[in-house]
């Protein structure tokens, strides 16, 4: 059993990331599952101590699903992250074998109930493929997630991390990514990072950073964009 959280590391994170000059900070951690609030109350110190320290930095939390605890969730808003990001990770056919311990609906409640505390901020989520799904579930998922109020979406390919973890079932195209791409634009994401190589935090300042521009450009309609496909931040 890992022991309690660190009262310090807050405060820690924040002064690591001024030493490092940094403008956008993305903070995560393990699921914690063994703390009776899930971590979420850390989460938030980290939040807050980041905005202190680095006063006009974007803040963006990738968390776990909490067990579906709708009060963890709100502890972490209530610190007004500019992004909550909790990724879908694979389609739900797949759950049993990839994410045995989460659930594909759960998941995709934590991201519609975020939206329905804090419409102003935003939320993202993500996929791996690869892993032997199909073309239709995963556009089938896509649209769960937009429908669950998503902004923002990145699919990238999944990579054996070793020889413990599950096998690369296939190879996806860029090409097919491309479709992901493009499809999930059509459904109404405002921003989508979809290429082999694409991670749930790379490029992630970019996502929200280009949102705003066209925002303020044309704050009356809602703009969709993509993510150009580099690999900075892999």
């Amino acid at each position: 059993m890992p022991g309690p959280p660190d009262p310090h590391e807050p405060e820690r994170v924040a002064l690591a990331a001024k030493s490092m000059g940094l403008k956008y900070i993305v903070i995560t951690s393990v699921t914690r599952d063994d703390l009776p609030d899930g971590g979420s109350s850390h989460f938030a110190l980290t939040v807050r101590a980041v905005r202190d320290c680095i006063p006009g930095a974007g803040v963006e939390v990738l968390v776990p699903d909490f067990k579906g605890d709708p009060d963890a969730l709100k502890v972490i808003l209530d610190a007004v992250p500019d992004v909550l990001n909790h990724n879908v990770e694979t389609v739900p056919r797949l759950y049993p074998l990839v994410r045995p311990q989460a659930d594909y609906q759960r998941s995709l409640c934590l991201l519609n109930l975020a939206k329905q505390i804090t419409p102003h901020v935003f939320t993202k989520s993500g996929l791996m493929v690869g892993l032997g799904e199909t073309f239709d579930e995963v556009a089938e998922t896509i649209r769960d997630i937009h429908d669950a109020g998503c902004d923002f979406l990145t699919i990238g390919q999944y990579l054996r991390p070793t020889r413990r973890n599950l096998p690369v079932v296939e190879y996806i195209p860029p090409g097919v990514f491309e479709r992901y791409r493009d499809m999930a634009l059509q459904m109404g994401f405002k921003a989508v990072a979809s290429f082999p190589l694409a991670r749930s935090s790379m490029n992630a300042e970019e996502m929200v950073l280009k949102r705003q521009e066209d925002y303020q450009k044309r704050p009356e309609s809602v703009i969709v964009n993509s993510i150009k496909n580099d690999h900075r931040g892999v």
